[in-house]
């Protein structure tokens, strides 16, 4: 059954689609057409915030005082650029539930969208798991799986220029098995004019600023905790010692490599949030950006 929050947001749909109180469509192809929609689009967002803080389960933690007016000069300047949206958390925080989300409403709206993961972008280090014996073993040693010196990152960054250039990319696949094989140029991902790209990476240095819109999941402890047990066990087949182990090294790595960006997220959100709310939200979001009046008919 949906929260409350859930039916409040569908009411403010159908009251935005039965409006009366519209704008004329602006000519995006202008500046003084894309202000006018900024405009709007300001206005409108900050009715959601509003709305938001006062739910009883708000899905914005935070939003950095600065992201309106960023996004709106991007809009209005470069309207051209695909538009990235980077999603980042610690393990188990509900980014790719959040990001799976994402998609398919903008999927269900008939928007092109692409997804991409920077989980593919790990270093390739079946030898030194070949060395130690198991990815265990090698963690075990000391490697440090999630820092960013384990990860292509210089790849990842050329990819990401070209993705918002419109260019389409061949993305490396990491092999989930345990072996630590990466494949060279095994995605295609397409650049589409919407691009949401998910990971621990996606906010590291060398490539954060690529990102028009940048969104930190956060979520208790406690239960990124079960969580992370949880799939460890019954997806990875992992017995609970080892699970326990990981899990361990997977705060501590949080603690130094990703907590940090929460400063310079645009949005923090909730990663326990109702999926069927926030879905309501991005419906609301594309109905004030689809929704204005129709020019007369000179017939």
């Amino acid at each position: 059954m949906w929260h409350k929050e859930s039916v409040h947001m569908e009411l403010l749909i159908e009251k935005e689609l039965s409006s009366t109180d519209k704008i004329l469509k602006p000519d995006f192809n202008s500046k003084s057409g894309r202000e006018l929609l900024v405009f709007y689009l300001q206005t409108k967002f900050r009715q959601i915030l509003a709305y938001d803080k006062r739910c009883s389960t708000p899905i914005l933690r935070n939003v950095n005082p600065d992201f309106i007016n960023r996004f709106s000069r991007r809009l209005i300047n470069n309207p051209s650029k695909r538009l990235l949206i980077g999603i980042t958390g610690e393990s188990a925080s509900g980014k790719s539930t959040i990001c799976k989300e994402i998609k398919k409403n903008i999927e269900q709206m008939s928007m092109p969208v692409s997804v991409l993961s920077t989980d593919n972008y790990f270093n390739d280090i079946s030898e030194l798991i070949k060395k130690y014996g198991s990815f265990d073993s090698l963690r075990d040693a000391g490697y440090d799986v999630d820092a960013p010196s384990s990860f292509q990152l210089d790849t990842l960054k050329e990819d990401l220029l070209k993705l918002a250039g419109g260019h389409d990319i061949k993305a490396p696949m990491y092999l989930p098995n345990g072996t630590g094989v990466s494949v060279p140029n095994a995605n295609e991902v397409l650049s589409r004019k919407i691009i949401v790209v998910e990971g621990i990476a996606t906010m590291y240095d060398t490539v954060q600023d690529i990102f028009d819109i940048k969104i930190y999941v956060e979520t208790e402890n406690e239960i990124r905790k079960n969580r992370f047990i949880s799939r460890a066990e019954n997806e990875r087949n992992q017995d609970p010692e080892n699970a326990l182990k990981h899990w361990n090294y997977l705060l501590e790595a949080g603690n130094k490599y990703v907590v940090p960006f929460r400063k310079q997220a645009d949005l923090i959100l909730d990663g326990n949030a109702d999926l069927a709310y926030f879905a309501k939200i991005l419906k609301f979001i594309h109905a004030v950006t689809n929704n204005y009046e129709k020019l007369p008919s000179n017939s």
